[in-house]
């Protein structure tokens, strides 16, 4: 395959429009404007149809566990017409915003924020409707693979577009357990709001799988919008465990402990990870606890509790029917088993991260990697390859073994896109130089 003219090739690919490459490309849209004349091409590839982020969670009270000034673009660029306070005040909505009196927006604010700064992407620089099939790595003349080619397909026809740099963010992937029997009667949370709708009968019953704040989220939506249903909580822990947002432990999110986590010798950084790990995973926003707690107590006082909790268990096995499925709940303290008849089981159990090198396949089979197999990066965010690729590959999502608990959450988004781009237009910058 003979190599693209250097006129046609992009200097960057970002694979998925979500909120980390969105981010990304408004700090591409502000560099473009502080330096017109050299200004760097750019393309994003979704395969949705238009802008959405976990539009099956977008419950009616839910809030955001970030502050507003976490948006796309404040802690990098305070001045930018791409903050949520540009929104609020876009939306006419400013002084109504600050008498509202929390820094945290409902996740529907917060997804309109989104949906509005989508809108505002220069023309052409989103391709929606489009799937990326495979990645292609294109050696140079006589030298070094400084090329990615992108296999795209859209509308039924595929072309592929080049690039200097490809960023990956494809978001993270929904986890169940192994064997667990997906199908109509049993989700997983991220379809929740998506599939409710085309219920045919209101469940009696409905179990919730998981210990996190998006099946606490689940519990308190569904005993609330099916009043005559029993919901059931199955988790592990004794009880639902409070987030640690305390001010010291929220330092953990600062875009400074990239650095200190980064530049930390392996052992520190897990010991880190392990400490502060109660601020993101399998916990529960603790005002959410308590309503739920208070709720359980009220309706044990009047006799009729539709509020159960399966707490130290573990769902042994699930037997999917056409109206439901058999869920069998195992204690973790003495072993015994309950099966639970549901009309609707939904796993709130979270996500994974994905191998980033995947699409690659064979190529990038001896590409560094850590002692657990895990993509090795550089602090730009940049996948390690050997001397012989000198393309870039931006995977951010995929980094929090070695940047730290901010690679999947929405805290970093902006700083981490002000760095990609300023390490891609260096990149550009040099190679031009060293051809002259």
């Amino acid at each position: 395959m003979s190599p693209p003219p250097r006129d046609d090739v992009l200097d960057v690919v970002g694979v998925g429009f979500g909120p980390s490459n969105l981010a990304l490309a408004i700090a591409l849209t502000e560099h473009g404007q502080a330096h017109p004349d050299t200004p760097l091409r750019a393309r994003f590839l979704e395969r949705q149809e238009q802008f959405g982020w976990h539009r099956g969670m977008l419950l009616e009270d839910a809030t955001m566990q970030v502050s507003y000034l976490k948006d796309l673009a404040t802690l990098r660029n305070p001045r930018s017409g791409f903050s949520f306070v540009s929104y609020l005040h876009d939306k006419d909505r400013l002084a109504d915003f600050i008498n509202y009196g929390s820094a945290y927006p409902t996740r529907r604010e917060f997804h309109d924020y989104l949906e509005w700064a989508a809108a505002r992407i220069p023309s052409g620089t989103v391709e929606y409707g489009t799937e990326v099939t495979a990645l292609r790595l294109v050696p140079g003349p006589g030298g070094p693979a400084d090329l990615v080619e992108i296999e795209v397909e859209q509308g039924g026809s595929r072309h592929t577009l080049t690039a200097r740099n490809v960023v990956l963010g494809t978001g993270l992937v929904p986890h169940v357990p192994e064997g667990t029997p997906l199908g109509e009667r049993v989700w997983h949370s991220k379809d929740l709001l998506v599939r409710l709708p085309a219920l045919d009968a209101e469940p009696r019953r409905v179990a919730v799988v998981g210990a996190g704040q998006s099946a606490a989220e689940v519990v308190e939506h569904l005993h609330h919008r099916f009043p005559d249903a029993e919901v059931a909580a199955v988790f592990a822990r004794y009880g639902f465990s409070p987030a640690d947002d305390s001010s010291f432990a929220n330092r953990i999110f600062d875009p400074d402990a990239v650095d200190d986590v980064f530049n930390a010798a392996p052992a520190v950084r897990d010991r880190i990870l392990g400490y502060h790990g109660n601020t993101n995973y399998s916990v529960v926003d603790g005002e959410l606890i308590t309503a739920l707690y208070r709720e359980h107590y009220k309706e044990r006082v009047a006799g009729r509790e539709r509020l159960r909790f399966h707490n130290a268990s573990r769902v042994a096995a699930i037997e999917a029917r056409d109206d439901g499925a058999d869920v069998v709940v195992e204690s973790l303290i003495d072993s015994t088993r309950e099966v639970v008849e549901a009309d609707l089981v939904v796993y709130a159990t979270g996500y994974r991260t994905s191998d980033p090198l995947e699409m690659l396949g064979d190529a990038a089979a001896d590409w560094p990697r850590d002692e657990q197999g895990r993509v090795d990066f550089h602090r730009d965010y940049r996948v390690v390859t050997p001397p012989e690729v000198t393309a870039g590959l931006f995977a951010p999502g995929a980094t929090e073994h070695t940047h730290g608990l901010t690679s999947t959450l929405l805290s970093n988004v902006a700083v981490r896109a002000g760095e990609m781009v300023a390490s891609m237009a260096s990149s550009r910058d040099g190679a031009r130089s060293a051809a002259v």
